[in-house]
């Protein structure tokens, strides 16, 4: 009986101090173990970058049956900047875009055949847990550098300047983005500001701002559409959507503004780029024999040049 109950006392303490190791043995690699972090939403993070090209152009005739200018210069250029800042549940878009062109014939001589600068900034809220809907505000604003002319049988007829027109948006709506790629902002509420600072154009109530006026305020609704992939290898399209209708004045009557842009890289620095862009402007009238009638405006370069991607840069 004795033995039996000495080898008893034996198990239950061995057994009891088999589990203090395993216990023990369970704390020690629990101290040890690396402790992950989680992702610190408190600090901005950041993205920038952009692009610059320069396409040139140049023709010449000589004794030409088929008749045409003897010489002519085309140079067209755009650049790009971005900065993108996000933090927690905070987004703030910036984008600059800018075109200028040059052409020169000895029938018309020098004039600009391409002229913008876009600003666009937004602001956005995070609505969802998937992170895709923001409560956003935006800003945009758009003009050119320098004096344009239109050609009606060879005569310049001065048409527009800095600030002549420029376009003012201040909006606040939702924005979906499903992905990097794609931006989809809608509106109900949006002021879109018409300036014509130029005081000859405004006597002609150029751009729908009415005769002696400087700028004309609108309000109604608004949608733009931002789109940005590499759709084929060494080949990218960047495209914008904006879209407006005017509660007070022919709401059915919608005015857009699509611009596109498409490059062709052939090497390291140099790419084909072909851009078209598209307006219509109720305001606007272009057509009719007394220009009465507004109209579909386009325009559309192509050319080979020079492609410098700048360096995206995070933090």
């Amino acid at each position: 009986m004795k033995k039996w109950f000495f080898w008893m006392l034996f198990l239950v303490t061995g057994s009891a101090a088999f589990s203090q190791d395993i216990v023990v043995n369970k704390l020690r690699s629990e101290t040890s173990r690396t402790i992950k972090k989680e992702a610190d939403t408190s600090r901005w993070t950041w993205k920038r970058g952009g692009l610059l090209s320069a396409n040139l152009s140049q023709g010449s005739l000589s004794n030409w049956a088929a008749g045409g200018d003897n010489f002519s210069l085309a140079v067209s250029s755009y650049f790009n900047f971005f900065y993108f800042f996000k933090k927690g549940k905070h987004n703030w878009d910036n984008n600059f875009d800018m075109n200028l062109g040059y052409v020169q014939t000895t029938s018309l001589g020098g004039r600009k055949n391409d002229d913008r600068f876009d600003f666009l900034s937004k602001y956005g809220y995070k609505m969802d847990s998937t992170g895709k809907i923001f409560l956003s505000s935006l800003f945009n604003f758009r003009s050119q550098w320098f004096d344009g002319y239109t050609f009606s049988g060879g005569v310049p007829s001065f048409a527009s300047s800095f600030l002549s027109p420029a376009y003012i948006i201040l909006s606040v709506g939702f924005d979906y983005k499903p992905n990097d790629k794609l931006s989809v902002f809608v509106s109900p509420l949006t002021s879109r500001l018409t300036v014509v600072a130029n005081n000859k154009l405004s006597a002609q109530g150029k751009y729908g701002v009415p005769a002696g006026k400087n700028s004309v305020n609108e309000i109604g609704t608004f949608a733009t559409v931002n789109y940005n992939n590499t759709i084929a290898k060494n080949v990218t399209y960047k495209a914008r959507l904006d879209i407006f209708s005017n509660y007070n004045n022919r709401a059915q009557n919608i005015d857009f503004f699509m611009t596109n842009l498409f490059s062709f890289k052939i090497n390291k620095f140099f790419s084909a780029t072909y851009s078209l862009d598209l307006i219509y402007d109720d305001d606007v009238r272009l057509f009719g024999p007394n220009k009465t009638s507004p109209g579909l405006q386009t325009k559309s370069l192509i050319g080979i040049g020079f492609l410098k991607p700048l360096n995206v840069r995070k933090g």
